[in-house]
């Protein structure tokens, strides 16, 4: 993740002394735009990840913490925190952080066919194992926040991206009225391939709830499709993985016959939601001056070519 909170080893060291640990290396993690980790590694050779929240307070940080538990207990990948006094999340310089164990493997990239099954398959699994689980949290970048973030950002817009933006609205609004069974429940939100590990084509941990949610399950499904199924600056979808995909999702929970008829327009959607985000982000940086190289900011361009492929070109799944 980019480094927003820049700690040292004593630091570290005290923090992590609470969990019993004597951590005698650290190491800055870059891949991701919300959070801040570290690698960090135990006298006795243990490897774990240290996580400071920079968007979550302490009781929606620790709300993650039985979520992870129970989906461990359900045969899902994650990586379970440790706790100091039965509680998982204690704070670092002013700001909530936990430590979990480091989960062995590599991100996906690019990824393999057998890979994306594994994904989805996983994500199925996920979402039948959540689907009463008691709790309400709501998405940060839902509709609500779509709408009012892209309508902040059009006058800043060309009239290409316009047109675009205001495109993706046109078709989102006419099918989220025409085809209303769309399953909702708790979702990743954020299921992208550095989001992910493997070994081999074994998956071996689904990182980062952070954006864990109430929401609709074809979201997730389309945020995970179109990163797992691209492989940039090709921003097209590889059929040949995103059937692959689909088939092992639907062993595992059918998609309705109206999740069917949306996918694509969810497709462009879940695009368009990133991409908002990405300049969003992008703006956030500039105005706080958050700058340098321990700063990962993604290209808010990717998403937007995303966005008119999945609009513009018809996939047959």
């Amino acid at each position: 993740m980019s480094v927003y909170t820049q700690l040292n080893l004593e630091q570290v060291h005290t923090f992590a002394m609470q969990y019993g640990l004597e951590i005698i290396e650290i190491e800055p993690i870059q891949g991701g735009i919300e959070n801040t980790n570290y690698f960090i590694t135990a006298k006795n050779g243990q490897e774990f990840v240290l996580t400071v929240f920079e968007e979550l307070d302490l009781n929606a940080a620790a709300e993650l913490f039985p979520v992870l538990q129970h989906l461990e207990q359900h045969g899902i990948a994650v990586a379970v925190p440790l706790t100091f006094n039965d509680q998982p999340i204690h704070s670092i310089v002013g700001k909530p952080a936990q430590i979990a164990p480091r989960i062995a493997g590599k991100h996906p990239m690019p990824s393999t066919v057998a890979q994306v099954a594994a994904m989805g398959e996983a994500l199925a699994k996920m979402h039948l194992a959540l689907q009463n689980y008691p709790l309400q949290r709501k998405n940060n970048h839902d509709h609500t926040w779509w709408a009012a973030t892209a309508h902040e950002l059009y006058a800043k817009m060309n009239e290409a991206d316009q047109a675009l933006l205001t495109q993706v609205f046109a078709q989102y609004e006419q099918m989220f009225d025409a085809y209303p069974n769309r399953p909702y429940g708790l979702i990743h939100a954020d299921l992208f391939r550095d989001n992910s590990l493997y070994v081999g084509d074994s998956l071996s941990g689904i990182l980062d709830f952070s954006e864990l949610s109430y929401d609709q399950l074809l979201l997730d499904i389309s945020i995970t499709m179109n990163d797992f199924c691209s492989d940039y600056p090709d921003v097209s979808l590889d059929m040949e993985k995103a059937q692959a995909f689909l088939n092992a999702y639907q062993a595992v929970r059918a998609l309705t016959d109206d999740e069917k008829a949306c996918l694509q327009t969810y497709f462009a959607m879940a695009a368009c939601r990133f991409w908002i985000s990405r300049l969003q982000v992008a703006e956030r940086n500039r105005n706080e001056g958050r700058t340098g190289t321990e700063i990962l900011q993604k290209d808010p361009q990717e998403m937007r070519n995303m966005t008119h492929d999945r609009l513009n070109i018809e996939y047959a799944l």
